[in-house]
């Protein structure tokens, strides 16, 4: 007599996000709905039926994830290769399962399987059951019902090869970038309000390979494969090799993230620099410190050298403040958000106000970025900003281009 379930089961199904989780769960619906002793789904790889997820109503040693038997001595094969049915209610009376050598390994006296086929045609491996004992109860409906679960399996387990595919290629093309060196640096110039010319530059990541992803996507795509260090290095290994174009007194911004500096990959890319008094480290609100202390700690042989610390994307949110404080940052970059339009929107006015005043009472500079008009300069001037940065006043560059602003002066 088989077991009863409700239709709900399998919207709670569909409703998992986790896909293994999804797959698991049809493999407990379809053993307690079936009365089986064990339900598995098989993967055919390398001449093998490997177990790829099991349910069963005893704990059984042999039929665990990631156990495997050759292909060719397995039930699954056969099944796939039509030289089996698909129910056999008693193995023993089965021409072709008695003599079986897995038939005895893995006690199976009834068994009912269907292959499990890819959107391209592929045979994955096999979603079977079985029962200890022969089961003459086993019948066609039984199948049609395990043929809907497996149907169901495909989908997903199609779902989960093609993202793992995608994630492969993501992983691959990261690579090549590290490999080829493939980055380019631009640079954005930033004008002294004070003396009206370029007082530094911000260095900026750009990769024109296809597809082409935004900076931010290609570096958060490298962390989660765990090259986010070699990539952030080997952009700032390119910077600093180009750090002999500029004019002594123009500085080079880099933005980094804490995770390396705290590692020591930024101290260590710097070590052969003994005068880094015209490099600028900028760290963005958006990138989270769990420990200020260690953080402070990684910086000082760093501030022992003479480089400056800059708080990025500050008005954009909270944890900026808290960078601030907590970090005793030299420069506090204001965000688009707050400088756009300040000219003409007073509450932003009024925030840059206390934000300029508390950077003055406490020693830092202002920098204010995302400059579109001379309103929004003029503006800013008022306020006693320190330096000015925007597509109004140059966008980021090729350095041969960028070089150009060098000589340039505010009108």
């Amino acid at each position: 007599m088989h077991v009863n379930f409700s239709e709900n089961l399998l919207l709670d199904i569909e409703a998992e996000t986790d896909l293994n989780t999804r797959l698991t769960r049809l493999l407990a619906l379809i053993r307690k709905h079936l009365d089986m002793d064990v339900a598995f789904i098989s993967e055919f790889k390398d001449s093998k039926r490997i177990f790829k997820l099991v349910d069963t109503k005893r704990p059984n040693e042999i039929v665990k994830v990631g156990n495997f038997d050759p292909i060719n001595e397995t039930y699954c094969n056969k099944l796939a290769n039509n030289e089996l049915d698909n129910i056999i209610p008693d193995i023993s009376k089965n021409s072709i399962t008695r003599n079986m050598p897995v038939t005895k390994k893995l006690n199976i006296g009834a068994y009912i399987g269907v292959p499990i086929t890819l959107s391209n045609g592929d045979i994955y491996g096999t979603f079977c059951c079985y029962n200890e004992q022969k089961d003459d109860t086993l019948n066609k409906r039984d199948l049609a019902f395990l043929n809907l679960i497996s149907d169901l399996a495909s989908q997903l387990i199609d779902t989960q090869i093609q993202d793992n595919e995608a994630k492969q290629l993501i992983k691959s093309n990261v690579l090549n970038i590290i490999n080829t060196n493939n980055i380019e640096i631009y640079y954005q110039p930033i004008y002294s309000l004070n003396t009206n010319k370029v007082s530094g530059y911000e260095s900026l990541s750009r990769f024109f390979v296809e597809p082409y992803r935004t900076p931010n996507i290609w570096f958060d795509e490298a962390a989660q494969f765990g090259l986010g260090e070699a990539l952030e290095m080997l952009a700032i290994n390119n910077v600093l090799g180009n750090m002999s174009h500029f004019n002594k007194e123009v500085y080079v911004s880099i933005n980094t993230s804490p995770e390396h500096i705290l590692s020591d990959a930024v101290a260590n890319a710097l070590a052969a620099i003994s005068d880094c008094s015209n490099i600028v480290l900028e760290v963005t609100e958006h990138s989270p410190i769990a420990n200020y202390n260690e953080m402070l700690t990684a910086l000082a042989p760093l501030r022992k050298k003479g480089i400056r610390l800059a708080i990025d994307d500050v008005g954009a949110g909270y944890s900026s403040f808290q960078h601030i404080l907590e970090l005793q940052a030299d420069i506090i970059k204001l965000d688009i958000s707050l400088t756009r339009n300040i000219n003409s929107d007073r509450r932003k006015y009024l925030l840059a106000k206390a934000l300029c005043g508390f950077a003055k009472d406490i020693g830092c500079n202002i920098i204010a970025e995302g400059i579109e008009t001379l309103e929004e300069i003029n503006t800013l001037r008022k306020l006693s900003v320190d330096k000015v940065q925007g597509y109004y006043l140059g966008r980021p560059q090729a350095l041969c281009d960028a070089l150009v602003h060098q000589k340039s002066v505010l009108s």
